[in-house]
């Protein structure tokens, strides 16, 4: 089908829906659901097609305006510098038409569960995963985002050898899913006496918080062991057996939990912790079946892969995928330019998809 083609199409269908939703009578609460849900999807899109129909319409009005011999100086001056603006206007409007048409990730709209690990680099690499989380953190909040932080395993150091979050918001996933992968960090630790830099790294996973309906687990496919949790000092420490450990057999993965006092909310945090997993296995497996035909994305999302390196001496982020290099590594650890590199990975994301159409 021509773009063209595909903008009639796209206008029509919002149209069609809208004037559907206006009669409402005799449909039944699902049906009603359902077209209003591809109402309201469909809605961005048609709103740009619409605004590059009018776009084209008055440079081609505009066009004939400066070609007529009848219209005045002054007039064809102000049609000229009219149809400049919008020729580079019309081409802006058609790659975002072409945006909104590509194939949406289903999951982009979820939540999502952020796992941050320590790497390699012993106490240097478990300080640079707290500072890590808490970046995310902030990141969140900025945002409006609700962000629950479900496990904690630190140090006693200020360091962090795993934490596990949940945030919570519109588009999370979207935004933050070209997290995953390695963070490396350059930098002199506290305690090395001769100045010397040290390379360390945190390990990043965002995966897709993933419902009932995504991920269907059978009870018979899970153990789970409920044991006394343990942590440092002895400080808010259950001394009930109210941790627990769930172990999916099928696959061998094992998520424990035992922030909570109580066992049954430690297991729906497990049980959570471990759908997202399996979701998000799926859907590697799935993208690896699709990387043989599109080697232009941004990253495989492996989480050995090293993405992102944060040079402290030099106070410099660079985005090894996209080659992009920013001179504020206090603004991005605080959260507040970490927009700088997703909106650049998101449109180079965008820019290999539509190479690939």
């Amino acid at each position: 089908m021509s773009f063209d083609a595909t903008l009639d199409r796209v206008l029509h269908r919002h149209a069609e829906l809208g004037a559907m939703l206006a009669r409402e009578g005799g449909m039944d609460g699902q049906t009603f659901a359902k077209l209003s849900r591809e109402y309201a999807e469909l809605g961005p899109t048609a709103e740009v097609a619409a605004a590059l129909k009018a776009a084209r319409d008055e440079a081609v009005e505009l066009a004939s305006m400066i070609a007529d011999a009848s219209t005045d100086a002054e007039m064809r001056a102000l049609a000229e510098e009219e149809f400049q603006a919008l020729k580079s206007r019309i081409p802006e409007l058609e790659r975002a038409v072409q945006v909104a048409l590509l194939p949406k990730d289903e999951a982009d709209e979820k939540n999502a569960i952020l796992e941050v690990r320590a790497g390699t680099g012993g106490d240097e690499a478990a300080l640079f995963a707290a500072e890590l989380l808490r970046m995310y953190e902030r990141y969140a909040i900025a945002r409006g985002w609700r962000f629950e932080v479900m496990e904690v395993s630190d140090t006693g150091l200020g360091g962090l050898k795993e934490g596990i979050a949940t945030i919570t918001g519109r588009s999370v996933f979207a935004r933050l899913k070209f997290e995953s992968g390695v963070h490396r960090v350059q930098r002199v630790p506290a305690t090395e006496s001769q100045g010397r830099i040290h390379t360390s790294a945190a390990t990043v996973a965002v995966l897709p918080e993933a419902e009932d309906v995504d991920i269907q687990i059978d009870e018979k496919d899970l153990r789970i062991d409920v044991f006394r949790s343990s942590g440092p000092g002895g400080q808010s420490v259950n001394t009930t057996d109210s941790a627990v450990r769930i172990t999916h057999l099928p696959t061998g993965l094992v998520v424990s939990q035992q922030d909570e006092k109580s066992q049954h909310k430690n297991k729906a945090k497990a049980l959570k912790i471990l759908r997202a997993r399996l979701y998000d296995a799926e859907r590697q497996r799935l993208a690896a079946e699709r990387s043989a035909s599109r080697k232009s994305q941004v990253g495989s999302g492996d989480r050995s892969e090293r993405i992102r390196t944060y040079n402290f001496p030099q106070g410099r982020v660079t985005d090894h995928r996209i080659n992009l290099t920013l001179y504020k590594i206090d603004q991005v650890m605080a959260g507040e330019a970490l927009d700088e590199l997703l909106d650049a990975l998101i449109r180079e994301d965008e820019a290999a998809r539509l190479a690939d159409l």
